[in-house]
């Protein structure tokens, strides 16, 4: 499946039904009066966050969504029937913008969560409510409102909870694989990562997702390489994996390097918590390995650890650093246990 994170499309609820003119007609009753039914509401459009989906392919392929018109009232004070719904189905994590593609609509986090896009337009009155005492057999209506029309954009920014950062091939997703069931494509060139993916790492009987993204190289910001878009999919993440491979010349620059882009994309990236990681240690002997940590130290202002995703050095204690900010961060954000009534 093809992996789509932005989508514009256009959404109309339905128009009310037309309220009905009628009279009663009945055998030996010489006074009907009127008995127009009013019209139907129009259909509304949803916006629902549901299970199963991550990403917006489908609204490649559909851009159109129309809710129907309500019923027309008919005699005998019959109300028309509601229009039908539209749902538009998004995975959870999933952003409703205005046409501008900045203002905020609505942020579907969790599943099963619900927003109303578009209200569906009221019924018309039927020729019932229009009696009056000096107007006996009203032969008017109303017809029923127009419903709204609006285009938005649907924006997916991924829900993980460690999120991996760096250049080109510095091992994200060779490290992704390692700790996780995912597969994406490792080869030894820049950009071989294209489409954010997750996967779900396990240690010590603790879970937590992980997000790797395409690589960052310097003037992301400004669109070079394949620009710094994908960094939305990890905003929601508790902590980042700031990987630096061993085989780059200047680690330290390289490092600065991201974090510069960080800064510039904003969005409260550098604020977040970070685990740096010199990768690929394995390339290296003693006493380059030694230098080049020197020199990351110094630009981190931190030991990083040592990591090799081939033979698995570092693995372990990279994870545990991982989920131990991860948990952390999920107690501060779980609700205080209500102790009013503990004796």
């Amino acid at each position: 499946m093809k992996f789509l994170d932005q989508a514009k499309v256009y959404i109309r609820s339905g128009d009310g039904g037309a309220g009905s003119v009628s009279f009663r007609r009945e055998k030996f009753i010489e006074f009907g009066g009127p008995d127009g039914g009013d019209g139907g509401r129009g259909g509304d459009v949803w916006a629902e966050a549901v299970d199963g989906l991550n990403t917006l392919i489908d609204y490649r392929y559909q851009q159109h969504f129309k809710a129907k018109t309500g019923t027309h009232g008919m005699g005998r004070n019959r109300t028309g029937a509601k229009g039908t719904d539209v749902t538009l189905k998004v995975p959870a994590g999933t952003q409703v913008f205005e046409e501008d593609n900045e203002t905020l609509i609505c942020d579907l986090t969790e599943v099963g969560q619900r927003f109303l896009l578009a209200k569906g337009g009221n019924g018309g009155f039927g020729n019932q409510h229009f009696k009056t005492s000096t107007n006996q057999a009203p032969r008017r209506a109303n017809p029923g409102l127009p419903g709204e029309e609006r285009a938005i954009w649907l924006r997916l920014k991924l829900i993980a909870d460690a999120g991996l950062v760096g250049l080109p091939n510095a091992g994200k997703s060779t490290f992704l694989a390692t700790v996780t069931a995912a597969k994406p494509k490792i080869a030894d060139y820049p950009f071989t990562t294209l489409h954010p993916g997750l996967g779900v790492a396990r240690v010590d009987a603790r879970e937590f997702v992980i997000a790797d993204i395409p690589g960052l190289i310097e003037g992301a910001h400004e669109g070079i390489g394949i620009g710094d878009r994908f960094l939305g999919h990890v905003e929601r993440t508790r902590v980042l994996l700031h990987l630096v491979s061993a085989q780059e010349e200047h680690p330290g620059k390289v490092y600065k390097t991201v974090r510069a882009e960080l800064e510039a994309y904003g969005h409260g990236l550098t604020e977040k918590p970070e685990i740096v990681a010199l990768s690929q240690v394995d390339t290296l002997d003693p006493d380059a390995r030694k230098k080049k940590v020197s020199a990351l130290k110094r630009a981190c202002g931190h030991a990083p650890i040592l990591l090799s995703a081939v033979t698995r050095e570092g693995v372990e204690d990279t994870l545990r650093a991982l989920i131990a900010v991860v948990e952390e961060a999920r107690s501060e954000e779980a609700p205080a246990e209500d102790t009013r009534w503990i004796k």
